[in-house]
């Protein structure tokens, strides 16, 4: 079994023009439902459903206090290398790009845990790499994370797509989550952006999350990269994907975040598509009212005044103090970064705005302390 056979069945123009037929009355339907469909999520986060933000604010709102109450969960980044093999036209770490590469060593590592917890009691880390199998494969994804787990509850990976037994792998080392952004779910326009590289491998990709789920992962993170595609119709294509996602593999937990391009080094791709943040909010509300149990995360890639006003309207997950670049937190202070963030304030200064707010802070991954 796998979406692969599915996604087929989703024709992308198709999916796009439903999306920018529906009226208000779809829209009002949709808001009235308890369980709303994908159709319904259409409509949520079409043209029409403008006038009713404000309206799916306050479900947002509802929903995201009924399951997860007044708390912000946090979670800090660790990026362990920037050598890649791929040529991705949005992205710093892009082959072509004359860069100095870097695989941290285990002292270095070391060195970047230390100065993660002098900036908060973080107990939640999300290790990133380039895709370089040879020089940062699987084992030694695997030793990092024996390596940090005595220092971390909950460790989780934002790496290139694994086999399964290689996740089963990393699974008895310590692993409790796995984050992989498909970027855009339109397959003809896949490899204008990921020309050459295992990343251009439009299935091999997309299957990934199936081989996820086979492994056993605890928690799934999905993502597409805003600016690529029609965000409409991108984000409807992964609500199909999550809903498949979530009836085949339905003891694992899952989460979503809708990244926008940012600045990087190299040559200057442009973003295809702008969104504005009262679309990105129009996101964040749609997907919590058509899935009360989503976990939803916001980086800093987005601005603090975006991130302030959505604290308590929607997402669920935080990150603070981001450094995206290995060595940024004590080796090489931030000089290597994939792509610059746009909140720089440091954990604690986001934790009171957090408390500012009537919200609480949890420091490790909630989920897992459930068990």
């Amino acid at each position: 079994m796998s979406f692969i056979k599915q996604i087929s069945d989703y024709d992308w123009e198709t999916i796009k023009s439903f999306i920018y037929n529906k009226t208000a009355k779809d829209v009002e339907n949709a808001l009235g439902k308890q369980r709303p469909t994908v159709d319904d999520f259409m409509a949520m986060i079409s043209p029409a459903a403008e006038p009713y933000l404000e309206q799916m604010a306050i479900l947002s709102r509802k929903y995201t206090l009924q399951r997860y109450g007044n708390t912000i969960q946090f979670y800090v980044p660790l990026y362990l290398t920037n050598s890649c093999v791929n040529y991705c036209v949005y992205c710093g770490f892009n082959k072509n790009n004359d860069i100095k590469r870097i695989i941290l060593t285990e002292e270095q590592i070391m060195q970047e845990v230390k100065a993660i917890k002098q900036m908060g009691d973080f107990q939640h880390i999300l290790l990133v790499t380039g895709e370089n199998s040879r020089g940062a494969g699987v084992d030694y994804i695997e030793n990092v994370i024996r390596l940090i787990k005595p220092y971390f509850s909950s460790i989780s990976i934002e790496v290139q797509p694994l086999k399964e037994k290689e996740y089963k792998q990393l699974t008895n080392a310590g692993l409790n989550a796995v984050y992989c952004y498909q970027e855009t779910y339109n397959k003809t326009r896949y490899k204008i952006y990921h020309p050459k590289g295992i990343k251009s491998k439009f299935d091999w990709r997309l299957d990934g999350f199936d081989r996820m789920g086979k492994a056993g992962i605890h928690k799934i993170g999905l993502g597409v990269l805003i600016g690529l595609e029609d965000w409409r119709t991108d984000v409807t294509m992964m609500a199909f994907h999550l809903q498949y996602l979530q009836k085949t593999y339905w003891q694992t937990k899952y989460s979503i975040s809708f990244p926008r391009i940012r600045p990087h080094k190299g040559e200057g791709f442009g973003p295809n598509v702008i969104m504005t943040d009262k679309e990105l909010a129009q996101i964040i509300f749609a997907y919590r009212i058509f899935n009360h149990d989503i976990e939803i995360a916001l980086s800093t890639r987005e601005d603090v005044m975006f991130r302030d006003n959505m604290l308590t309207l929607g997402i669920t997950s935080l990150s603070a103090g981001s450094k995206t670049s290995p060595g940024g937190y004590a080796v090489y202070r931030n000089k290597l970064e994939q792509f610059s963030v746009n909140d720089s304030r440091s954990p604690t200064d986001v934790a009171q705005v957090v408390k500012e707010k009537g919200y609480e802070v949890v420091w490790k991954d909630w989920d897992l302390s459930l068990q």
